[in-house]
C-alpha cells in the first residue's frame, strides 16, 4: 500500500480511523494514531452551530494536541449551515473537513443528513459545491454504496463528487438499508476506484489483516478505513500495516501490554472529560477490550458498577493480576483478538 495523499498532506500510510459517534474521541484518536493509523477522523459533528454550546459539542470539536492532520467530519442537510460550519471548523483547527454521507442512524436520516442524502443526487452536488467552496482545506467524503439495494447509485455519488472538488472518497460496502446487517460488500467500491480519479478508501468488516489484503486486493482501494474493529483493539492498525508491509503477521499483544494500554486509554478518559462523564465512557471501552478474555462478562458487571476512577482502574489491575498466571506463559505469547 504505497502513501495516500489528502490534500497537501500525505498519510504515513492508508489505514484510517473511520469517525465513530461516542468512540472516536480525542484519547481514542490519538491511541489509534501511536498504534499506526495513518489518519484518525473525530466523530462527527452537527452543522447546526446553535447546537455547538452543550458539553457534548464541545468535546467533539478539534482540541490542542490533536494529531495532524486534523480531520474533522460534519453532518446536516442544507448546503449554507455545511458551508458556515466547515469554515468555522477550520478557524477551530481542522485541517481537513469531511462530510458524512454514510451515517445510517435514524435520528440522522430522519434530519435528512448522513445516507439519507443519498436519495437526492443534485442536493449532494449542491453541498459538495458549497463546502468545497467555502474552505481553503481539503474536503473529503464518506457515503454508502446507495440508499438500498434497488438504489445502488454510489458510482454516480462519486461521479459528482469528484466534480465537486472532493479530495477523497470512503465508501462503506453497504446501502442505507442495510444499516450494518449482513456481509459488506466490495465490488460497488471497485466500480468507483475505477471510475474516479481521486484516491478511493474502502469500508466495511474489515476487521483482520487477512480481511485487509483481501478487500484492498478486490477493491484497488488506495487505503481503508477501518471502524468497529478497532474498538478495544486498537493496535489493529499496527498489525494491519506489517502484514501488508512484509507478509507476516505480527505477534499479538501480551497481556501486560493489553493492561499498559488500557490504563493508559482509562486514564487519558479521565482526564479529558473528568471523573463523572470519563468513568461512565470508560465502561464501554473496558468492555470492548476485555471481550474475547476469561471472566470478563463477570468482570464487566463489577466494573460498570463502580463510580470514581480510582477504583476503575484498581478493578483493572486486579484483573490482570489474576490473568497473568493463566494467559500468559511468561514468553512472550499474546492475547488473541
Amino acid at each position: 500500500m504505497s502513501a495516500v495523499r489528502i490534500g497537501p498532506y500525505t498519510l504515513a500510510n492508508g489505514l484510517i480511523l473511520a469517525p465513530m459517534a461516542g468512540v472516536t474521541d480525542q484519547p481514542f484518536r490519538q491511541l489509534c494514531r501511536q498504534m499506526g493509523a495513518g489518519l484518525v477522523v473525530s466523530e462527527m459533528v452537527t452543522s447546526d452551530m446553535s447546537l455547538w454550546n452543550s458539553r457534548k459539542s464541545r468535546l467533539r470539536m478539534i482540541h490542542t494536541g490533536d494529531p495532524e492532520p486534523r480531520s474533522v467530519q460534519i453532518a446536516g442537510g442544507d448546503p449554507q449551515m455545511l458551508a458556515d460550519a466547515a469554515r468555522a471548523n477550520v478557524e477551530l483547527g481542522a485541517q481537513i473537513i469531511d462530510i458524512n454521507m454514510g451515517c445510517p442512524a435514524k435520528k440522522v436520516c430522519n434530519k435528512a443528513a448522513g445516507s439519507a442524502l443519498l436519495k437526492d443526487e443534485q442536493l449532494v452536488r449542491d453541498i459538495l459545491e458549497a463546502v468545497v467552496g467555502a474552505v481553503q482545506v481539503p474536503v473529503t467524503l464518506k457515503i454508502r454504496t446507495g440508499w438500498d439495494r434497488n438504489t445502488k447509485n454510489g458510482l454516480t455519488v462519486a461521479k459528482i463528487a469528484e466534480q465537486a472538488g472532493i479530495q477523497a472518497l470512503a465508501v462503506h460496502g453497504r446501502t442505507r438499508a442495510d444499516l450494518y446487517t449482513g456481509a459488506a460488500e466490495y465490488d460497488t467500491i471497485a466500480a468507483i476506484k475505477q471510475a474516479v480519479s481521486i484516491p478511493v478508501f474502502a469500508n466495511g468488516d474489515i476487521d483482520s489483516p487477512e480481511k485487509a489484503r483481501q478487500v484492498l486486493a478486490a477493491t484497488g482501494a488506495d487505503g481503508l478505513l477501518i471502524g468497529r474493529a478497532a474498538q478495544g483493539r486498537p493496535w489493529i492498525f499496527r498489525e494491519i500495516e506489517h502484514y501488508l508491509r512484509t507478509g507476516e503477521m505480527l505477534a499479538a499483544p501480551t497481556v501486560q501490554e493489553v493492561e499498559h494500554i488500557l490504563l493508559e486509554h482509562l486514564a487519558a478518559l479521565h482526564g479529558f472529560y473528568g471523573d463523572v462523564l470519563g468513568v461512565r465512557i470508560a465502561r464501554k471501552h473496558v468492555g470492548w477490550y476485555l471481550a474475547t478474555l476469561p471472566g470478563a462478562r463477570e468482570f464487566r458487571t463489577r466494573f460498570n458498577a463502580l463510580d470514581n476512577t480510582q477504583e476503575q482502574c484498581a478493578n483493572v489491575r486486579l484483573y490482570f493480576a489474576e490473568r497473568h498466571n493463566t494467559l500468559d506463559t511468561g514468553d512472550g505469547e499474546g492475547v488473541a483478538a
